[in-house]
């Protein structure tokens, strides 16, 4: 048996076989997704709503306090996980590998905004904290997840991404994104778009694409956003719930996919 099966009625996970009395029944497999950031925003409304597909989720949060909340609130299952950290982020694949045995989705959503305004003052510090989060916190966690995703029919990645690392947007009067300055998150989202569009050409066999939220009222803006953080998710859930065969390598934001120049 699969974890996290499904017949007709939902069953809690069980590593043991089916009993006699459900031989012949036929039998759905659950879609198990893990979620990096899941105990607020953006990666909360995407745990919400993926439930509300059918999806297994798992909260993947750094404050445990926060992080057991969110999943008690949506019926999801806490995994503590800080994307900065190698062990936490062994640690939280083999939580995963014991309890689920395998994942389907992985959404790569956790991110910081860091330093905003005139780049004067801006140093070596300042970069690594957002990049260590928002480029290499998702390289920690991809290639920790790589082995359950591979275990999967059909395993998707989702790197959670944003038009203000593009240039074409960024230098669109009529955007919001041109009218923010904000060095070091807007690098970091136009390198994980980069990332997104290598791992889709790297990885077989997986799918992989990045997702455009918008400006979407988050505590990342002040919420300050002209979004509500469910249409903020659109294209998150959208790309998470594709049917398989569906394109890989894709930048792509609530109203389709846009060009990252």
């Amino acid at each position: 048996m699969h974890v996290g099966a499904r017949v007709v009625l939902v069953f809690l996970p069980s590593k043991r076989p089916w009993s006699a009395s459900l031989v012949g029944i036929s039998i759905e497999r659950m879609t198990i997704t893990f979620i990096t950031g899941a105990n607020k925003g953006l990666g909360r409304e995407t745990a919400r709503r993926l439930i509300e597909c059918g999806h297994t989720v798992l909260v993947g949060a750094r404050n445990r306090e926060q992080g057991e909340e969110a999943a008690a609130a949506l019926g999801a299952r806490y995994v503590p996980i800080d994307v900065t950290d190698d062990a936490s982020v062994a640690a939280a694949a083999a939580n995963v590998a014991e309890h689920e045995g395998s994942i389907d989705v992985l959404i790569n959503n956790a991110g910081v905004h860091g330093p905003v305004g005139d780049p004067s003052d801006l140093t070596a510090a300042d970069a690594r904290a957002v990049l260590d989060v928002n480029v290499i916190g998702v390289v920690r966690t991809t290639t920790a997840f790589l082995p359950l995703l591979r275990r999967s029919d059909d395993p998707v990645i989702v790197n959670v991404s944003s038009g203000m690392g593009s240039l074409a947007l960024t230098h669109d009067p009529g955007r919001p994104e041109s009218h923010v300055v904000a060095p070091l998150y807007t690098s970091s989202k136009a390198a994980l778009t980069m990332l997104t569009t290598q791992y889709a050409k790297g990885l077989k066999g997986i799918r992989v694409n990045a997702a455009d939220p918008g400006y979407t009222a988050t505590d990342l803006n002040g919420h300050s956003g002209s979004q509500t953080v469910t249409e903020g998710t659109d294209a998150i859930v959208a790309l998470a719930t594709e049917e398989p065969g569906a394109g890989s390598g894709r930048f792509v934001s609530r109203h389709g996919e846009i060009a990252w120049s």
